[in-house]
């Protein structure tokens, strides 16, 4: 018999194997994804002046370990690698151009600011990767979702934030003399166009100074001082990071008594703590901001199952952290509905069903969340947290050491941006 019909043969049954193997096999996985892994990345600063703010991605890593040592989500281990971008747009381009072309992660996560995402917005979404519960507060997260499909924030928006301290002004203090300070930005300029939503037709007449900051310069004390010129007796501390902690110094200096508001991403106990050093409590007590996550300074909580797994996550995986920097229970709380999002995702997820899963939530069940706040989305709804609540600060001494924590009062409010 003739070999070479018999070879020919052989090859075409194989190639029929073959194909018909491959039709049943599993779709080859998107990047990130393994058989026991999924690899997310992000951007956060983790040096520098913006340090304060790097237990947004340490807090998020410490409840992925935790999530991993209970079997992980649909039995994969969530990989989390952050990179250090100092708080510079520039670098945020640079990194995560890294973690997507050479690390191939999964999806994007917890990038730190606002204009740091913006910058890598356009790029994410050009090569369908998902952009994921950003930790900034921007409106144009949820309002530009038609245009940007991959991208969606978590904080409440800003205008939200704004507009609820501009209705709190009209019912407490009608006639308060505002005076704002805000950094020069996207994130700035949506908080007051917030407060001037709130506070209506009597914006013109309430606000009777503005003063902008960049993230570059070195203080604000020029700012804070043509500020109280102005005769204001209320402060909008729309800042960030080290600008916040000088906004309360210099006002200290100053002798200005006004009344403060503090924007919520500038508010954990800790940096107030910092704002309010050597026992002067005259200005930080009774300041004013919104919270939606539990903060780990409030001894309210000490019975609470949500801060109890915090504070275990915190002394397994962060052992020499400072547990009740509020910054960890924030990432705690975004690391929830992404490992939400990812078992939602489906048992073999793809880029595709993770956008698709979180675009659908309704996470009653977050247990770092304050009670009654629902992480809900839909595919044209991409505000994942569009309620909050009014806290004041206390700052008491406690022995001989001086101790703080936000009080919250009223209901719950709901904005939308």
């Amino acid at each position: 018999m003739d070999r070479k019909p018999l070879a020919l043969l052989l090859l075409a049954v194989g190639a029929l194997a073959l194909a018909a193997a491959a039709a049943h096999a599993r779709p080859a996985a998107d990047p990130g994804v393994t058989d026991t892994t999924i690899t997310i990345g992000g951007t956060v600063p983790l040096t520098g002046s913006f340090s304060s703010v790097a237990g947004v991605a340490r807090g998020a890593e410490a409840y992925f370990k935790w999530l991993n040592a209970q079997g992980g989500v649909n039995k994969r281990k969530i990989l989390y690698k952050y990179y250090d971008d100092q708080y510079n747009p520039s670098l945020t381009v640079q990194q995560t151009r890294q973690l997507v072309q050479q690390d191939k992660v999964f999806a994007i996560f917890n990038t730190v600011g606002t204009e740091h995402n913006l910058a890598i917005r356009g790029f994410l979404n050009e090569l369908d990767v998902p952009h994921l519960f950003l930790a900034t507060g921007l409106t144009a997260w949820g309002r530009q979702y038609k245009e940007y499909p991959w991208t969606m924030g978590y904080l409440p928006s800003y205008v939200a934030e704004g507009t609820i301290y501009g209705k709190y002004l009209l019912g407490a203090k009608p006639t308060a003399r505002v005076a704002i300070l805000h950094q020069d930005d996207d994130y700035g300029k949506d908080l007051v166009a917030g407060l001037r939503k709130g506070l209506g037709r009597r914006a013109g007449r309430m606000i009777v100074a503005t003063e902008t900051y960049s993230p570059e310069q070195a203080d604000v004390r020029s700012e804070i001082i043509r500020l109280k010129a102005s005769g204001a007796n209320t402060l909008m501390i729309f800042a960030f990071g080290k600008f916040a902690i000088q906004s309360f110094a210099f006002v200290r200096e100053t002798g200005w008594r006004p009344l403060i508001f503090v924007n919520q991403v500038a508010s954990s106990a800790n940096v107030m703590l910092v704002s309010g050093s050597a026992g002067e409590n005259k200005r930080v007590h009774g300041a004013l901001t919104i919270g939606f996550v539990k903060d780990p300074a409030d001894v309210r909580w000490s019975s609470d199952r949500g801060m109890k797994l915090y504070f275990r996550i915190m002394k397994r995986y962060l052992p020499r952290a400072n547990a009740r920097d509020g910054y960890h229970a924030y990432g705690m709380a975004s690391a929830f509905t992404m490992a939400d999002a990812l078992r939602r995702a489906g048992r073999n997820p793809t880029r595709a069903s993770l956008i698709r899963a979180a675009t659908n939530l309704t996470e009653r069940n977050n247990p770092f969340l304050m009670p009654g706040i629902v992480v809900r989305t839909r595919s044209n709804d991409r505000f994942p947290i569009a309620q909050a609540q009014l806290q004041r600060f206390r700052y008491y001494k406690a022995g001989r050491d001086w101790a703080g924590r936000w009080i919250p009062f009223g209901k719950l409010v709901t904005a939308r941006g």
